[in-house]
């Protein structure tokens, strides 16, 4: 990926940090966006270390604003954009006949309209230079349901969705557009689910383990590679055989 430049949004912490490492050790230039600033700080120094060009840009994926700043300020630095991982995103679990409006609201915005906003104006600079890569971050939540989490799992269907359309539309340009859907991982985020909950969703991995960020972020390096210049509109599942 020498001479390529990626943006990570969600590239603070998690899969989108171990994404962002992933594609700086194959020689990107690597922007990482997300709404905490002092995380996106600690990020690029790390990515620097790894001899990587890294910029941080803190912005909200669901506004619109923010998106458009966010593929401004990286076409000033560097110039082009090679890669998109749209990484951000949030949860706010609860049972389908409590759930608030909100809850509903905040997931939707950031999960989904986010990777909308996001791939739109990318895919605008990619028609111009003729050529690009758009992975976006889905779940086997969005395959399969997940009870608890009615509006994770629309909005992550939506990703897969939406990844099928743009795949058909941008071909033309030559812009490969996938989503990666991993099941269980070790993050913050799964770290928060109570422990007899992580257990019986453990039980139906049948590598009966649970997967890690960079086992996510080594399929994310393979889309955006030569080797994936034939794939698009796919969804890869990373998930241990929780859904196969």
């Amino acid at each position: 990926l020498a001479g390529n430049v990626a943006i990570v949004t969600g590239g603070g912490r998690g899969i989108g940090l171990a994404i962002a490492r992933s594609l700086a050790e194959d020689g990107a230039s690597v922007v990482v966006s997300g709404r905490d600033a002092a995380r996106l700080d600690a990020a690029v120094k790390e990515l620097e270390a790894l001899g990587a060009p890294a910029l941080a840009v803190p912005a909200d994926a669901g506004k619109r604003e923010d998106v458009d700043r966010l593929i401004e300020v990286t076409r000033e630095r560097f110039g082009r954009i090679d890669v998109v991982v749209n990484n951000a995103g949030i949860t706010r679990d609860q049972l389908l006949v409590r759930m608030k409006d909100d809850d509903w609201d905040q997931v939707l915005d950031t999960n989904l309209r986010g990777v909308f906003l996001m791939t739109r104006a990318a895919g605008k600079v990619m028609m111009r230079q003729r050529s690009g890569r758009i992975i976006s971050i889905a779940s086997t939540a969005g395959a399969m349901g997940n009870a608890g989490q009615v509006n994770y799992s629309a909005a992550k269907a939506g990703v897969i969705g939406l990844t099928k359309a743009a795949a058909r539309e941008l071909a033309h340009w030559n812009i490969l557009v996938n989503a990666v859907a991993p099941g269980l991982i070790e993050t913050d985020m799964t770290a928060a689910i109570p422990a007899e909950a992580r257990e019986a969703m453990l039980q139906q991995v049948p590598l009966k383990r649970i997967g890690q960020s960079r086992e996510v972020a080594e399929v994310v390096r393979f889309l955006a590679g030569d080797g994936a210049s034939y794939i698009t509109g796919q969804t890869i599942h990373v998930n241990g055989g929780l859904y196969i």
